[in-house]
């Protein structure tokens, strides 16, 4: 899960250095077009062409590339991700939620471990959808049926694929 999550956020954080790299040298290549396509992005969210155009000439002045990458590419320096920083925290929520169904396993009787590992899972997948939904701001329970429905998903189809290679659960 780390790697995945480094690799990932490498990846994209790559395709963020190369645009920026290429709008630099749109700017240096040609300034004025640059300057029209940014006061384009101004109008398109409601302001005259004039107004605009006087934006976009004074932003350019002071900062071509951060208002080009800010509002031509929609990124900003607060959102750059750290690969490093994905990879442990993706590392360590993996092996923290990992323990939930493991325990449950470990302390529930023979007869009753599908059933109680498939409940801890679940009430935990609710818990963690529902912490990340607090954390970034967003409705609840969205979050939590979202990540609820695929962590069901995920279950249903490696129990199927078990059960097709007789791979007993």
């Amino acid at each position: 899960m780390a790697a995945g999550e480094y690799v990932s956020v490498s990846s994209q954080s790559d395709v963020e250095r190369a645009d920026i790299a290429r709008e630099r040298q749109a700017l240096f290549d040609t300034p004025e077009a640059e300057e029209r396509e940014l006061a384009s992005i101004y109008e398109s969210r409601g302001l005259s062409s004039q107004t605009a155009s006087l934006v976009a000439r004074e932003l350019t002045e002071k900062d071509a590339l951060g208002a080009h990458v800010r509002d031509e590419l929609g990124l900003s320096e607060v959102h750059v991700a750290n690969p490093l920083q994905a990879a442990f925290a993706s590392g360590l929520t993996f092996t923290l939620a990992a323990a939930v169904p493991l325990v449950a396993a470990a302390l529930a009787p023979e007869a009753r471990i599908i059933a109680l590992v498939v409940i801890a899972t679940l009430v935990s997948l609710a818990g963690l959808g529902a912490l990340g939904a607090h954390a970034g701001g967003a409705p609840k329970l969205r979050a939590t049926m979202r990540v609820l429905f695929w962590g069901a998903a995920a279950m249903a189809i490696t129990a199927g694929v078990g059960h097709l290679f007789g791979v007993s659960v």
